[in-house]
């Protein structure tokens, strides 16, 4: 690829990618900017989902290391999650190969505005952590069973996995969103890690744009942790209903292009 290519790719990818790790980092979603990113810059359909496993992994790692050290993570309950999202996105994926994606697509169209209601008028979700209401051992089924839900999502469609388990968390553990969001980050670093490297053996990452756009994720994550750990839910909150829209947007467009 020649010098003149890679510029023109980098102008594309490398701001969504910074701005999708920010979103990303607050409150999952990010993919939502980034893999059409790659797309919008040219790269085919295989190379441009494996290198922004590339671009979004290294970030996400970062990120989920700011929440550690700040001990905003519920480890067992995320160790969980992460183990049930890994064996839920390969069944994930197996559905992917004998369901039609439309089923899925008008279920999110039905659940999402769902959702988005369900936060304006619950304007205290989040702000405190209930999770003391369960045992180790219900709140670790939980996230195990939330890991293998929505890891089988993301492994049949993806779109704004990171949202929902941060929801998820937050609504049937009972955590507070920030916690929730380190629990996220937990999960998220182990698939996007399983993925990274099972595309990286196939030879699908394309490493001169994957490796600067993961330097700009990096940045993109270490600016939105930072705006997580220190606002809580009044920055995650307004956040959601960013990816949320974006994911409505993203949903009505592929059902009608």
């Amino acid at each position: 690829m020649e010098w003149s290519e890679l510029i023109r790719i980098w102008a594309i990818v490398c701001p969504l990618v910074f701005l999708g790790g920010l979103v990303d980092s607050v409150a999952g979603g990010g993919g939502l900017i980034t893999l059409p990113a790659y797309l919008l810059a040219g790269l085919p359909a295989h190379n441009a989902a494996a290198t922004n496993k590339c671009g979004n992994a290294f970030g996400t790692f970062l990120a989920t290391g700011r929440f550690l050290k700040r001990g905003q993570v519920h480890m067992p309950s995320a160790i969980a999650g992460g183990i049930g999202a890994l064996v839920g996105a390969w069944v994930g994926a197996k559905l992917n190969m004998i369901m039609p994606e439309q089923v899925l697509y008008y279920l999110l169209l039905a659940v999402v505005p769902v959702m988005a209601v369900f936060l304006i008028f619950k304007r205290n979700f989040g702000t405190e952590n209930h999770s003391d209401a369960f045992s180790k051992g219900q709140l670790l089924t939980m996230a195990l069973g939330i890991g293998l839900v929505i890891g089988a999502y993301d492994g049949f469609f993806g779109p704004g996995a990171g949202t929902f388990l941060m929801l998820a968390f937050t609504g049937l553990c009972k955590f507070d969103l920030l916690t929730a969001s380190g629990n996220t980050k937990v999960a998220n670093s182990a698939s996007n890690l399983a993925s990274l490297v099972t595309f990286a053996l196939a030879g699908k990452v394309l490493w001169a744009i994957g490796i600067p756009a993961a330097i700009c994720g990096i940045a993109g994550n270490y600016v939105g942790s930072g705006l997580a750990l220190k606002g809580g839910a009044k920055i995650i909150r307004p956040m959601f209903f960013v990816v949320l829209s974006l994911l409505v947007i993203r949903l009505v467009y592929d059902l009608v292009a």
